[in-house]
């Protein structure tokens, strides 16, 4: 699967080994940065993320900062792009299921590695529901306000 990953600087450390492990798992991973441990705005990397799954440079897409929750709003911009902000495999695996999520965001402060992994590892491995969710997916996409 190709699978785009993007951080702030709070996260580098966890994105450099969630990329690494997923390479290693035989996936193809686009890390879009940042490159150093300098200061960044996690909205800069979330939008740069988001158009990459927008446009199908990636099927999936992986959103860390300190909390998750700054780079899952900028993620969330993007109407083609779903992003759930997870902590655990249930709530990955359901974002998929039921959310078709496209993009999963994790907090490096709050997550440590194993637990970011079993989040991926559902993310990935989780079909989506189709049927009765396909219909409030849609909405997404399309509010109708």
């Amino acid at each position: 699967m190709h699978i785009a990953i993007a951080s702030d600087h709070a996260a580098l450390e966890l994105k450099a080994l969630l990329a690494e492990w997923l390479a290693g798992e035989g996936h193809e991973v686009a890390d879009l940065g940042p490159d150093s441990a300098a200061s960044v705005d996690y909205p800069d990397f979330g939008y740069k993320l988001a158009v990459a799954v927008a446009r199908g440079d990636a099927e999936r897409g992986i959103a860390l900062c300190g909390s998750g929750i700054g780079i899952s709003i900028a993620v969330n911009r993007e109407p083609k792009a779903r992003c759930a902000l997870v902590s655990e495999p249930l709530s990955a695996a359901l974002a998929r299921e039921h959310n078709d999520a496209n993009v999963i965001a994790m907090g490096a402060r709050l997550i440590g590695a194993e637990m970011a992994k079993a989040c991926v590892t559902a993310f990935l491995a989780t079909p989506f529901g189709g049927d009765r969710h396909q219909r409030r997916v849609d909405k997404l996409s399309a509010p109708a306000l």
